[in-house]
C-alpha cells in the first residue's frame, strides 16, 4: 500500500517546465522491427490503482501539446512501475511503450561521467591528467597551439565539473556550426575536432579551475579523451564497459535527421512558430532545430544518446551508492560525483542536495527528460 501511494504521489507532482509542441510529419519504418530486449510493456503497469494519478500526466501532456512520454519508477532497487503515454508519432498513432527510445540530451553527460570514473578506477587515467599539451592526453598536433596558454592547465577533473574555462557568453560552441565552419574554413557539417580547434583559437573566459560554467563543449571533449585513452570509439567503449555489464543493450547515439531514427525511436515535435536554423549540412535550407537545424551527432558525449527510461533506471540504480543493487562504481567515485562538500560535485548530475536527492535533466528541441534519485529509496526517470 505504501509503495502504491508513493507512486501515485510521484505521478501527481511530476510536472516541470516543457516547451509547447506541435504536429510535424513522421517517418514510419518500411519494415517492422522487434526490439532487441523486450522485457516489459504497458500492460504490466495497467491497474485501476493508478488511473486517477495518471490523469495528471495526460493532462500535463495535453496542456503543453506533448505527443508522448515514458515513465519508470523504482523502489529499493527494483522496478515497480513502467508505462508509456501518448503516441510515438502522429502518423502511426502507435502508443508509447516502455521499450520506445527517446533522445535523452544532456542526461548523456551522466553516462560520460561514469565512463571517465570507470577509466579512473581501472588506472587508465588520472582525474588530474592534463587534457591539452605535448605530454597531455589530447596531444594531437591540431590542439598544440591554443591562443590562450591557460588551456594547457585544463584537467579531466575540470571538464567533469564544468570548470574548463569556457562560458556561453558568446554562444554555445556546440550550437554554432555555420559560424565555426566559416571561421575555420571547413565544409559543413563540422566535427567535434573542428569545434575544439575553434574553441582553442579563442581566449578562455576564465582560468581553469577558478570558476564553473555549464559546458557542453567540455563534455564533448571528454568523449575525445575516452577515445584517446581506450583506442575505441566513445560509443563502443560505453556500450562495452558501462552499459552491457548492466544489461543495457538498447542505448545508442542519435542521428540528426528524421529518416535516420533508430528502430522504436519516437518522433520529436516542436512549436509551429519555432525559429528555423540553417542546415548543418550546408544545403542552404532552413530546418527545424530538432531535425537538421542542430547537430546532435556532434554533441556526442555531451548529449547524443537515445534510451528508454527503464534502461536509464538500470544506470541510476548502479550509481546510487545504495547496496540494494550492486554499483558499477566504487563508493569513492560515487562520493566524488555527488558529495555536497568536496567542491567537485556535481559530476555528471545536474544537482545534488544535502538530503540525498540527486537530479539529472536533459533538453534538446523536441525532447525533455528528468531522472531523480530520492533519499527514501524511490527513483524515477521520465522522458517527454
Amino acid at each position: 500500500m505504501a509503495v502504491r501511494n508513493k507512486i501515485i504521489a510521484i505521478l501527481i507532482v511530476l510536472i516541470f517546465s516543457c516547451l509547447p509542441t506541435a504536429v510535424e510529419s513522421a517517418i514510419i519504418p518500411e519494415s517492422l522491427f522487434e526490439p532487441d530486449h523486450i522485457r516489459i510493456t504497458n500492460q504490466y503497469s495497467e491497474t485501476s490503482d493508478f488511473v486517477s494519478a495518471e490523469k495528471n500526466i495526460t493532462s500535463l501532456m495535453k496542456n503543453w501539446s506533448m505527443k508522448g512520454a515514458s515513465l519508470a519508477i523504482a523502489k529499493d532497487g527494483k522496478l515497480v512501475y513502467a508505462k508509456g503515454f501518448g503516441v510515438i508519432d502522429t502518423i502511426s498513432n502507435e502508443p508509447v511503450q516502455p521499450y520506445n527510445r527517446f533522445r535523452i540530451a544532456s542526461i548523456s553527460k551522466l553516462v560520460t561521467a561514469v565512463a571517465i570514473m570507470k577509466l579512473y578506477e581501472n588506472g587508465k587515467l588520472s582525474l588530474n591528467d592534463k587534457v591539452f599539451g605535448p605530454n597531455a592526453i589530447l596531444n594531437d598536433s591540431i590542439y598544440l597551439n591554443p591562443k590562450d596558454k591557460r588551456a594547457f592547465s585544463i584537467t579531466v577533473a575540470h571538464l567533469l565539473s564544468h570548470e574548463g574555462g569556457w562560458t556561453q557568453v558568446y554562444g554555445d560552441q556546440m550550437f554554432m556550426p555555420v559560424v565555426i565552419a566559416n571561421e575555420m574554413h571547413e565544409d559543413l557539417p563540422i566535427d567535434i575536432q573542428t569545434i575544439v580547434r575553434f574553441a582553442l583559437s579563442k581566449r578562455l573566459h576564465f582560468t581553469p579551475g577558478t570558476s564553473r560554467s555549464y559546458s557542453n563543449l567540455g563534455y564533448s571533449i571528454l568523449g575525445l579523451v575516452i577515445e584517446k585513452v581506450t583506442g575505441m570509439s566513445y560509443e563502443e567503449y560505453c556500450k562495452t564497459n558501462i552499459l552491457a555489464p548492466l544489461g543495457i543493450f538498447d542505448m545508442e547515439l542519435a542521428h540528426n535527421l528524421q529518416e535516420e531514427k533508430a528502430p522504436f525511436e519516437v518522433s520529436y515535435y516542436t512549436p509551429l512558430n519555432i525559429e528555423l536554423k540553417p542546415s548543418i549540412y550546408g544545403t542552404g535550407e532552413m530546418l527545424n532545430p530538432a531535425y537538421g537545424g542542430n547537430d546532435i551527432e556532434a554533441l556526442g558525449a555531451a548529449g547524443a544518446w537515445i534510451a528508454t527510461p527503464t534502461d536509464l533506471m538500470k544506470l541510476l540504480l548502479a550509481i546510487d551508492g545504495i547496496d540494494t543493487t550492486p554499483d558499477i562504481l566504487s563508493e569513492e567515485s560515487i562520493t566524488y560525483m555527488t558529495s555536497y562538500f568536496d567542491g567537485n560535485a556535481p559530476v555528471g548530475w545536474t544537482s545534488v542536495a544535502l538530503n540525498g536527492t540527486w537530479s539529472r535533466t536533459g533538453s534538446f528541441p523536441g525532447t525533455e527528460g528528468l531522472m531523480k534519485r530520492l533519499p527514501d529509496g524511490f527513483d524515477y526517470v521520465i522522458l517527454f
